[in-house]
């Protein structure tokens, strides 16, 4: 079984002042094994934004379904949505959303004080974590004291430190300069090669060229679904600007 099922995924919004609906999503449908590296592409407005919303069950579809190691999201209580988050997501934003008033460790730690995670294991789990993003030196910082990619690799240790079943990033990369932008990209996909799944939106072919797979998505549907396999990083990135290409002047997908 899959690790995530997205089956026929739609979304219809009904404007609150007239007008006709607007549907953001129109049968959605892919399937991501564990250890996947997803990236997803596509013009604003195509329903990037949207599908990671409700992958983040963070709102519902019109029609279709998403199961999370079998589970269908739809069926989780209201009730019980935030520690079903904070269990089995990551999150990652292009913002960073760390608490100025919280150190990088308080931030980083959040998460698992928040499940009441026993004061002995927060240190234990925090570490390796450090140690891996560079951060080492930096845990007793506050956000204003460091740089965008400095908080942005916090922002990170954040969504790992649950041991989360699947991270979401929505445009990880988009507040970075090119040198830490490719520093983040270069850590997540060391975690990916150590077997953690990741869907990451973005509009950068830098970024997008970091996946193992890439979802272009026009007018709320799947494009096309675009595989590294064997290709190598400049390879991958060359046949992922050629769909690009096709997608934004309108042609028909022919891969």
């Amino acid at each position: 079984m899959p690790m995530l099922e997205v089956q026929e995924l739609k979304k219809v919004y009904a404007p609150r002042f007239g007008g006709s609906p607007v549907q953001a999503l129109n049968g959605v449908t892919f399937h991501l094994e564990e250890g996947e590296f997803a990236a997803v592409m596509g013009e604003s407005g195509s329903g990037k934004t949207t599908l990671l919303n409700i992958l983040a069950a963070l709102g519902q579809p019109t029609a279709g379904r998403v199961r999370l190691d079998g589970r269908d999201l739809a069926q989780v209580r209201e009730r019980d949505l935030a520690a079903f988050r904070r269990d089995k997501l990551g999150f990652i934003f292009q913002e960073f959303n760390l608490l100025d008033t919280f150190s990088l460790r308080d931030n980083i730690l959040l998460p698992l004080v928040l499940a009441g995670t026993r004061v002995g294991e927060l240190e234990p789990r925090l570490q390796p974590l450090a140690r891996a993003l560079g951060l080492e030196e930096l845990l007793d910082k506050f956000p204003y004291e460091v740089s965008g990619g400095q908080k942005q690799r916090a922002a990170v240790a954040r969504a790992l430190i649950t041991r989360p079943r699947l991270v979401l990033a929505d445009e990880p990369t988009g507040a970075l300069d090119s040198r830490s932008a490719d520093q983040l990209l270069r850590l997540l996909r060391s975690f990916n090669d150590q077997g953690q799944t990741i869907v990451m939106v973005t509009h950068s072919l830098q970024a997008a060229s970091h996946a193992r797979r890439v979802l272009f998505i026009k007018d709320g549907a799947i494009f096309r679904d675009l595989r590294r396999g064997d290709l190598a990083e400049g390879r991958f990135y060359a046949a992922i600007a050629q769909v690009l290409t096709v997608l934004q002047t309108g042609g028909e997908d022919r891969g």
